[in-house]
């Protein structure tokens, strides 16, 4: 079972990833190609070209965690980000849907409110 909090930032790599990089090159893809800092805390989500294939990568504060997850049959639908985007991001809610074999592409969402960020 995976519990992630609702306010941690989640980040899913556009491009599909070579599920043989462990710990230190999905690190390495984080800060290179995500433009991200691997040791923010926040959860980092790669899959592979066929997309039956997940690895999550986070630091928790003293080491990296990695969780792996292969599909027996079907895919992860990954949502399409901007044309030269190379990560998307997701809520916490969504990342459960993914996992849970929904598409995001396919969900309808109502209106919410939301506080603007505030400018400091």
């Amino acid at each position: 079972m995976l519990s992630i909090p609702g306010s941690l930032t989640i980040y899913l790599a556009v491009a599909p990833t070579d599920m043989r990089k462990s710990h230190d090159g999905l690190a390495a893809l984080v800060e290179h190609v995500l433009k991200a800092d691997p040791l923010s805390g926040q959860l980092f989500v790669f899959r592979n070209k066929r997309a039956d294939r997940l690895k999550l990568l986070y630091w928790d504060g003293d080491g990296y965690a990695l969780w792996y997850k292969r599909l027996e049959a079907g895919v992860f639908r990954f949502p399409s980000g901007a044309e030269d985007a190379s990560r998307v991001t997701v809520t916490a809610a969504e990342l459960t849907m993914l996992l849970d074999g929904v598409d995001l592409a396919s969900v309808k969402r109502t209106k919410r409110y939301r506080r603007a960020a505030s400018v400091s």
